[in-house]
């Protein structure tokens, strides 16, 4: 199965809430970063991709309906080439510096905690595509600047007709809109806060 949506916004834009939302819309599962926790088997798999080496994309995402967030997006090109019939979904925060009191409260923080060594593979991981976004991911204005340069490389490259340029404020309506289904009739979902971020990560560095 040829995969509908292709993420292409970073992590700590509404990409967990934007999980949920598409598996309710396209009648199944979604790639997330949570899934390589939940497949740690597939984490040398996805370093290597995100190192450039050549992927079997059809095998790695099999069964999946859509991907988001890191690892997924570092590889976002790769991905969408590979399934040139789905649509982009770009998600954004409202600014650069809104996204950065986020990320770095949340995935680049969590790097500084002590992993289990069943885990030092996926800090491994993790460490690579945050190099691959910008080698000063830990330095506010370089992350920021990379998340403005990233952004606008994707709406560059990326046809119009082809692209979701989404905010969490926006809802349901653009993606509705692209994939011309109505709108359900339920509230669009909030999750995964920077609260909720945090006890998933003590659930996870202290199993």
């Amino acid at each position: 199965m040829l995969l509908t949506i292709v993420g292409a916004g970073l992590g700590r834009t509404g990409t967990s809430s934007l999980q949920e939302a598409l598996a309710t819309v396209l009648s199944g599962p979604v790639f997330h970063m949570g899934e390589v926790f939940d497949n740690l088997d597939s984490v040398p798999t996805w370093h290597a991709a995100v190192e450039g080496r050549p992927t079997d994309w059809g095998s790695l995402l099999a069964g999946y309906r859509a991907t988001l967030d890191w690892p997924a997006v570092t590889c976002w090109r790769d991905i969408a080439a590979a399934n040139p019939a789905a649509l982009v979904l770009l998600s954004t925060r409202s600014s650069a510096e809104q996204w950065w009191n986020s990320v770095s409260k949340t995935l680049f923080a969590v790097l500084d905690r002590d992993f289990p060594p069943h885990l030092l593979p996926m800090r491994a991981l993790n460490e690579a595509m945050f190099q691959r976004f910008t080698p000063q991911w830990r330095d506010r204005d370089a992350a920021m600047a990379a998340y403005d340069a990233h952004n606008a490389a994707v709406r560059a490259s990326v046809p119009s007709d082809r692209l979701i340029d989404w905010q969490p404020r926006d809802g349901w309506g653009p993606i509705c809109s692209a994939l011309g289904i109505p709108i359900p009739d339920v509230a669009f979902p909030h999750a995964n806060t920077s609260d909720d971020f945090q006890k998933s990560a003590d659930e996870r560095l202290n199993r």
